[in-house]
């Protein structure tokens, strides 16, 4: 039976009851929105999550009354039903927002998107000289083969601009060496910029909103990102639907055609919940290992082989009213380990509870188990302390508290051998048409949320009878029964792919 036909099988014989909801785990963007069409169409439906707050990644932090975002999120989307949702969830509470940030390195700070008389100011008469001169020699002699993210940038904007405006940002983030991520990833993520549609957007500032890593403004929830999904969550509720918080998925139930139950650990109490049909945020890599009876072996190996990225924030409470106007400020000076400084009183006045008071977060790019990810909090703070003040932004004397927050799996890896990982998951989880995986980690893609939520709109067509193919969505230009899945791909974000380690002969 191909998946179509179990489709329709399964919208023909297995309706939702309020004794077999459809179960949604996951309380971020795309569980929530998927619980929220479901519920609105009169579907029952039960949400897990094993936080005990709403959002996932897009939730909002709340600490002493001063209110973070994990990331910042900006709201920025080509997809209108995605946009039409927000703005019902909100209405008047989304903000517009101007984007304002800017690059750090070497002691100054540079306007992002670039603007020509901060650039040469900052950059000095010598040193554009010899980025002009680098740039031209690049152009005369480009480096062939073309492999890596190095010989990619360097192709395009000279080794001097590779060395102040990339390699430092792109190896915290990543954890990978420049010469070792993939060229492709370079032109996909950089998309129509190089020094010349630069300096082009320096002179016309007009042409920023046609590239997509220069976007100008976005649309912000008047109290963070959370407010967004703590609206849907009430929604949810008023339409019957349940969202249960602190519940562990512990083991969703098959019988190799089709899940039957998941079973929820709260309160160190277990409790089977059977259903429908389940749609699935949770990371690939534990949602194969939860699978009772165990699923296949290759399934398994495969399911393990899938890497992440993981992220923590320091928040710095600043005894200081304005401290600088931007958004937030990548870091790209390697004498830090800090990856990017958010503003969130610049994202919206009402994420400080007093207007005299400030809270930046420190952005930390680490893997668990390496030495960030150990670090004490009290060490992490003392270190955000010291980095903040070396870099000019805030005396040390002004820090008068501090948080910390960790976030497994921010970031799904797209390493070598990755694709043939996910592939041999899906294999073994298609066979059962009652389980939709959506969402940043339930596909283990490096989207934003306006793609989570719509992986999760279609995925609930799909409960109606349509035939979706969801990981299609932003895969190519090439799908689409709706012109919003066309308009989504400009806007997400990729993940490098890591390359073997090229020879000094072949650059």
């Amino acid at each position: 039976m191909n998946r179509q036909s179990a489709a329709v099988k399964y919208h023909a014989c297995m309706s939702a009851s309020p004794e077999q909801p459809v179960v949604v785990i996951g309380a971020g963007p795309a569980g929530l929105t998927a619980a929220y069409d479901l519920t609105r169409r009169g579907v029952p439906v039960l949400v897990f999550d094993q936080d005990e707050r709403v959002g996932g990644l897009a939730q909002t932090v709340v600490y002493k009354g001063f209110r973070f975002d994990i990331g910042g999120h900006r709201f920025f989307t080509k997809v209108s039903s995605v946009r039409d949702l927000w703005h019902e969830l909100l209405g008047d509470d989304l903000l517009q927002r101007p984007r304002l940030s800017r690059i750090y390195y070497g002691g100054r700070f540079f306007d992002y998107p670039l603007r020509a008389s901060n650039a040469l100011r900052n950059l000095g008469p010598w040193t554009s000289v010899a980025v002009l001169a680098s740039y031209l020699r690049a152009r005369a002699m480009p480096i062939r083969p073309e492999r890596s993210f190095e010989d990619w940038i360097c192709n395009r904007f000279g080794r001097r601009l590779f060395d102040l405006f990339f390699k430092s940002y792109t190896e915290k983030v990543w954890g990978i060496p420049c010469r070792e991520i993939g060229a492709e990833w370079a032109a996909q993520r950089i998309k129509g910029l190089s020094l010349w549609t630069a300096v082009l957007s320096m002179l016309r500032p007009s042409a920023h909103g046609h590239i997509t890593t220069l976007i100008h403004a976005f649309e912000y929830p008047r109290l963070g990102p959370g407010m967004m999904w703590e609206a849907c969550r009430d929604r949810i509720t008023e339409a019957g639907g349940q969202v249960i918080l602190g519940s562990r998925v512990v083991e969703l139930q098959h019988d190799g055609s089709r899940v039957h139950a998941v079973v929820i650990e709260r309160a160190g109490e277990r409790r089977v919940y059977p259903a429908s049909h389940v749609i699935s945020t949770m990371p690939v890599r534990h949602l194969v290992e939860r699978m009772s009876p165990a699923a296949p072996a290759d399934a398994r190996g495969a399911g393990q082989r899938l890497k992440y990225r993981d992220f923590l924030t320091v928040a710095l409470i600043v005894d200081q009213a304005e401290v600088f106007p931007d958004n937030w400020i990548y870091i790209h000076d390697p004498s830090v380990r800090v990856g990017r400084v958010q503003n969130f009183k610049n994202w919206s006045p009402e994420m400080v509870p007093d207007p005299a008071l400030t809270c930046l977060g420190l952005e930390y790019f680490c893997s668990t188990g390496d030495d960030l990810w150990r670090m004490a909090d009290a060490a992490l703070i003392a270190l955000a302390t010291r980095e903040i003040e070396s870099i000019g932004l805030v005396s040390a004397a002004r820090v008068i508290d501090a948080t910390v927050v960790r976030v497994h799996k921010a970031y799904p890896i797209y390493d070598e051998g990755y694709a043939e990982a996910l592939a041999g998951v899906r294999a073994w989880v298609d066979r059962m048409p009652n389980l939709q995986l959506v969402g940043r980690n339930g596909m283990h893609k490096y989207n934003n949320q306006d793609h989570s939520m719509l992986t999760a709109r279609l995925a609930v067509d799909n409960y109606f009878g349509a035939h979706h193919d969801l990981w299609a969505v932003n895969a190519d230009e090439e799908y689409h029964e709706e012109d919003n899945g066309r308009a989504l791909g400009a806007s997400q974000p990729l993940v490098p792919r890591r390359i073997g380690r090229p020879s000094r002969d072949s650059t």
